[in-house]
């Protein structure tokens, strides 16, 4: 427990260190590093509704980031949450379109269930290539997001392009509004259930079934898991599909819900941005519930920063990008200080 809390301040302590650093850069660029801080502050949390498009952002990645965290928790580098979030919006819109115009009770699940499949499926080859032949699955899952970003244009350009788009964007036909699950705030009680059942039930499979207990022991040492009895290559193909699936069914919140329809591209960064959550959450379930309503709330200051602050969204982008450099960068510095801070006590 010691040790989970202190990775998770030496996590905070790096956040801390980004955004000092991300104030100063833009200080030096000629902005105004209080008033963006603010800015950010007043987008994501304090002005009326901040939350609430806070949550909008982050319901959708903490299911995706929880994903991740499975997958890294045993020891497996799933990097394509990106991709699986694409085909799982897609196998789901597929749905929909074959299923148009049945009942919404049978519609609407019919489609969850596909986003799942799909997500699921474009785990699964990663993951065989990893387990049987010892193929590098961040090579592979990365891969997977570029032909999963080339397979959403095709599409949305072909079978489910929508006629009267109007050119600049490829886009599918927009989904029946029986068939939405909010309308495009992209908040409602469903997607709220949804995420609280993801986070009670991973929750539960880490820390109360033995696949969580030896997923976890796998990641750190798939030697003494194999001594035990299990099958490494089981472990690891089950984290895959998990990981998969949660992301294929954030896409389909995507589309059942805020969108509407599938897009070219449409939310490029968000499995970069689970991949970042769940490190920053030291892959804690709980913790990512906490920092993925801190990184939706990014989310919704990037909306905000151009008109507040005179920023550009993209410095969203660019506070991202920094975090993510001192998490994986693991200063020393903070190392040796709270090792020195834990002896004190």
């Amino acid at each position: 427990m010691k040790d989970r809390i202190l990775s998770i301040i030496r996590s905070l302590i790096f956040v801390a260190f980004a955004l000092v650093l991300c104030a100063a850069v833009f200080q030096f660029a000629g902005y105004n590093a209080p008033l963006m801080l603010g800015s950010i502050a007043d987008g994501a949390f304090l002005r009326p509704g901040a939350m609430e498009q806070s949550l909008r952002w982050a319901l959708p990645l903490f299911i995706t980031a929880v994903g991740v965290g499975i997958s890294f928790r045993a020891g497996f580098f799933n990097i394509g949450a990106q991709g699986q979030f694409y085909v799982g919006a897609i196998f789901a819109a597929f749905a929909a379109e074959w299923l148009k115009g049945g009942p919404a009770f049978v519609v609407i699940p019919a489609c969850f269930i596909a986003g799942m499949i799909g997500g699921a499926l474009w785990a699964l080859w990663p993951g065989l290539l990893k387990l049987r032949s010892g193929t590098d699955e961040v090579i592979t899952t990365l891969m997977g997001n570029f032909l999963a970003s080339l397979l959403l244009v095709y599409v949305t350009s072909g079978p489910l392009k929508d006629p009267s788009g109007s050119g600049q964007q490829a886009s599918s036909r927009p989904l029946d509004a029986a068939y939405r699950i909010s309308n495009s705030l992209g908040l409602s009680p469903t997607i709220i259930a949804i995420a609280v059942v993801v986070g009670i039930v991973m929750w539960l499979l880490v820390n109360r079934t033995a696949f969580g207990v030896l997923a976890s022991l796998a990641g750190r040492n798939g030697t003494m898991v194999q001594w035990q009895g299990a099958k490494l290559w089981q472990l690891g193909l089950s984290s895959f599909i998990i990981s998969g699936a949660l992301a294929g069914l954030a896409g389909t919140i995507e589309l059942m819900g805020p969108n509407g329809r599938i897009a070219s591209g449409f939310l490029p960064t968000h499995g970069f941005t689970a991949i970042l959550i769940a490190l920053v959450a030291n892959l804690s379930v709980v913790g990512t519930a906490v920092v993925a309503i801190f990184f939706g709330g990014l989310a919704s200051a990037a909306l905000y920063l151009p008109i507040m602050a005179g920023l550009p969204a993209a410095a969203i982008d660019i506070i991202n990008a920094a975090i993510a450099l001192f998490i994986t960068a693991r200063s020393n510095f903070v190392e040796k200080f709270l090792r020195l801070g834990g002896r004190s006590q």
